[in-house]
């Protein structure tokens, strides 16, 4: 009797979020997680697309207090409660935030640059250098606007660090990564994460595993 294997349903994933959104390190644990679960029935395609939660910030940065009471009317109590629940939630799908480490708010457009030009460097290297720096970031305090710490992050995760360099000497692949963000933002995403499936199936959020489990699940079954 010959049976006939299963081939994995193969589900384009566009993971829209920006290097300094806390959910957007959990959306994306959370996700994985989901994608481990669901091995040997969906294959993903990971695509990591840019998203500035503050294109304007300066090179020098922000206070986090100061930027969340400007940005949302946050009081200190209000921001210090919603740091815990960022951190519980982390903890819960093993991503660690150092609340104590992170003061300040960078520009991410220079991270955006880097991460466009990682996608082409071979099997998961955009996200490694995404996952760099989300631990860079939140899990360490490191301002993820530093050239030298991109070039670093660049060489840990297997890119050519001088040809990361040189990309952040120039104002190469920015006019792409303007181009991506004013897409997705033309089609209605103005929060993230946003992980958009076979370009029409939207799952917004830092969604617990659970959730991208299901959600996956039923668009590979009519994929």
């Amino acid at each position: 009797m010959s049976t006939t294997a299963t081939v994995p349903a193969t589900l384009k994933i566009d993971f829209v979020s920006d290097v300094s959104c806390p959910w957007c390190a959990i959306g994306l644990n959370g996700l994985q997680q989901a994608l481990d679960e669901l091995q040997g029935s969906v294959q993903a395609e990971l695509h990591f697309q840019p998203f500035e939660l503050n294109p304007n910030m300066g090179p020098e940065g922000q206070d986090i207090a100061e930027h969340l009471a400007e940005k949302y009317g946050a009081s200190p109590e209000q921001s210090a409660a919603n740091r815990e629940a960022i951190r519980q939630r982390g903890e819960s799908v093993g991503f660690r935030f150092d609340m104590a480490a992170r003061g300040r708010i960078y520009n991410t457009f220079d991270a955006h640059r880097l991460l466009h030009w990682a996608e082409g460097q071979g099997p998961g290297r955009q996200l490694a250098l995404k996952k760099a720096l989300f631990e860079a970031y939140f899990s360490q305090g490191q301002n993820p606007s530093d050239r030298e710490l991109l070039v670093n992050l660049a060489a840990r995760v297997g890119l050519d660090a001088e040809r990361a360099r040189a990309i952040l000497a120039s104002d190469e692949f920015a006019a792409e990564v303007r181009a991506q963000e004013q897409l997705y933002q033309g089609a209605g995403i103005h929060s993230v994460p946003a992980v958009i499936v076979n370009d029409r199936h939207l799952i917004q959020g830092g969604q617990p595993p659970a959730v991208f489990v299901q959600a996956l699940r039923q668009i590979a079954a009519g994929a």
